[in-house]
């Protein structure tokens, strides 16, 4: 964990994202990442799998891109232009790819028991 905490890496997807890691806690299963998404980036529509309990996770969006680079969710809790709440583990979620400028969100989550 502490190789991750405050670098950037590259996001999960291998789609031209980066994270990096500011909290994440085993015992309460919750994290907290900035995610930054410059040019050419994307998320391809995907669900994330957890093994027990209601994943959920809040996207506050820093900075918009200058185009593209749209979060795209098939049920969202909550879908302001900024503030994004919704089920990963449930939903299928995406961004778009970033046409032009860098995108940067704050990204909550933890796994809430049955």
């Amino acid at each position: 964990m502490f190789k991750e905490l405050f670098r950037w890496i590259n996001g999960r997807q291998v789609s031209g994202y980066q994270r990096m890691l500011l909290f994440r806690s085993t015992l309460i299963k919750a994290d907290c990442y900035l995610l930054r998404f410059p040019a050419n980036s994307e998320i391809k529509p995907h669900v994330d799998a957890v093994k027990a309990g209601r994943h959920f996770r809040v996207n506050i969006i820093l900075k918009h891109a200058v185009s593209g680079g749209n979060f795209e969710c098939s049920s969202c809790i909550i879908n302001w232009p900024r503030l994004k709440v919704f089920r990963p583990d449930l939903y299928s979620h995406s961004v778009t790819r970033v046409e032009k400028g860098t995108r940067y969100v704050l990204s909550i989550g933890w796994v809430r028991k049955d």
